[in-house]
């Protein structure tokens, strides 16, 4: 590392490539090449959400508390979203098909020590390093379909490869579901060990490393350290804000060292000759537009659906299987929308299916705000289908202008990016989301209490049952008459479904802001620079 001045890579034009002739047999075969990553993306993917369904077990297994449960999600996300871009600079300067490789290793043998684990606080130790080395795996998945996909063909590529992400992210409580229930939570983490030797032996016969002729040689360790801790105050902030409250001074004392480190951070990426995240990309109007797009997407999404799992399982009083069934119309349309939307970008460019994708999104989170006690399963099947539609060309689009308008030699951190601004989009989303489900709840409860005509709470009472409305629990006590069991159910229910109801309104509203910014997105200007890129 240096601090000397001097233009770094995002400056340079890409670099020509060094082997232009097409790939033939196994090794560096596009199609053979997103057969292999998309085994170990779906591994990550689908150990974001398969988990959840694990964690009352193990806590029942282990003898943990609900906070140390929640260091196994919270644990996992942190490391993931503090490493995406350094993961993906990493790929930049040492090869994809390496940091590829080394990631589903790890990640891997991450998951089979945490199965074997007989404590908390080996648990939630895996964890991290599962998301450590998920952080290595997915920007190099990116790197390595840019790399090996001619331009004509990286949006279907990215449309599979969505799908694949997609359908891994809905169908872990069902997975999830039928693990637990059927063998043990251990199999939850188990079952990423042979999927993890199949995706390695893969990568090893399949995969081609592409380098580009001004790759980093250098590393900006003060860079890394800064954005580390930059991210990592952000994301502590927003996952704990709704413990702590919104107002709270820890909460801005977090956020505050946030933008400190980001302002730190983006100065000190001006005086290196190699940056970690080289400033000039952001001078790309459709990459900043796209890593924006990318965050409202998950807000509106992730944040809306982070309701929607309690509104089927409290509410209907679903299992985490039934429930995971009654999404599969948005999984199915996922599936479906994104290698069609792949095709389509391809042809119209990006900014008219992005604009779409958002439009569909804004029109399915306010169809959600009006879901009661009582919708029927096909009223809700029907706007799942809209947000599936809504969300497939989006997925798709924004990875596409992200990545294709950064060089070639920056395809990891573009990569980084992608992934790190869905994370940080999601967390922020449940966070926010949360914060207005709270709010409605503690404003309704009191009043919709006394009209019902309920038994007199005290404060500390009342914060218990505004606790549980909010994820749609009824808070009755143990031999409580069935009458009265019964009309305290309906007063939770009809709350929770009012604050569920804004916070789907809010996504919308979100969502059409996210409308505004796909209308500056624009086809990658550097994605001819892939097809056929050097190799090592």
């Amino acid at each position: 590392m240096t601090s000397q001045t001097a233009t770094g890579p995002a400056d340079k034009a890409p670099a020509a490539p060094s082997d232009p002739t097409p790939t033939k047999g196994l090794r560096g075969h596009p199609w053979l090449t997103l057969f292999s990553v998309a085994i170990g993306v779906m591994m990550v993917a689908l150990d974001g959400t398969i988990v959840a369904i694990a964690n009352p077990t193990i806590k029942d297994d282990l003898g943990a508390t609900f906070a140390d449960v929640q260091w196994i999600t919270n644990g996992y996300f942190l490391a993931l979203a503090v490493a995406l871009i350094t993961a993906g600079k990493l790929g930049d300067r040492f090869g994809h098909r390496q940091t590829f490789l080394i990631g589903v290793v790890g990640f891997a043998a991450s998951s089979g020590a945490i199965g074997l684990s007989d404590s908390i606080a080996l648990v939630v130790t895996f964890r991290v390093l599962q998301g450590l080395f998920g952080a290595l795996l997915m920007p190099a998945a990116l790197g390595l379909l840019r790399a090996t996909f001619p331009a004509e063909k990286l949006n279907m590529a990215i449309g599979i490869w969505g799908m694949v992400i997609g359908a891994s992210t809905a169908g872990g409580p069902i997975i999830g579901g039928l693990l637990v229930q059927h063998v043990s939570w251990q199999s939850v983490f188990f079952v990423n060990v042979p999927v993890g030797v199949v995706a390695l032996v893969l990568g090893l016969l399949i995969l081609k490393d592409h380098r580009a002729e001004n790759a980093p040689r250098s590393f900006d360790v003060l860079g890394i350290a800064l954005l580390s801790a930059a991210m990592f105050c952000l994301v502590w902030a927003i996952i704990k804000a709704p413990t702590w409250g919104w107002g709270d001074g820890t909460t801005w004392l977090f956020l505050g060292a946030s933008v400190l480190g980001f302002a730190l951070f983006a100065f000190w990426e001006t005086k290196v000759r190699e940056p970690l995240v080289p400033l000039g990309l952001f001078r790309s109007v459709p990459l900043s537009a796209g890593v924006v797009l990318m965050v409202l997407m998950a807000i509106a999404f992730l944040g809306g659906l982070f309701f929607v799992t309690f509104y089927l399982q409290n509410v209907h009083g679903m299992s985490p299987v039934d429930a995971g069934l009654h999404l599969l119309p948005l999984t199915g349309m996922m599936i479906v929308g994104s290698p069609l939307a792949g095709a389509l970008i391809t042809k119209t460019g990006p900014r008219i299916p992005l604009a779409g994708g958002m439009v569909l999104t804004a029109v399915a989170m306010f169809g959600m705000s009006t879901l009661d006690t009582g919708t029927s399963g096909a009223v809700m099947s029907l706007w799942f289908v809209a947000l599936g539609l809504g969300l497939a060309p989006v997925m798709v689009g924004a990875t596409e202008v992200i990545v294709g308008n950064a060089p070639l030699e920056l395809s990891g951190v573009a990569g980084g990016l992608q992934q790190a601004a869905m994370q940080i989009g999601g967390s922020l989303g449940t966070a926010v989301l949360g914060a207005v489900m709270a709010s409605k709840v503690d404003g309704d409860l009191p009043g919709n209490w006394a009209d019902a005509k309920l038994p007199p709470l005290t404060p500390a009472q009342l914060d218990q049952a505004s606790e549980a409305v909010q994820v749609g629990a009824a808070p009755v006590p143990k031999g409580t008459p069935a009458a009265l069991a019964e009309k305290i159910t309906g007063v939770a229910h009809d709350t929770f479904i009012s604050g569920m109801s804004l916070a789907c309104l809010v996504a919308a509203g979100v969502a059409v802001v996210a409308v505004l910014v796909a209308l500056l997105t624009k086809r990658g200007e550097n994605a001819e620079a892939g097809a056929g890129a050097g190799h090592i």
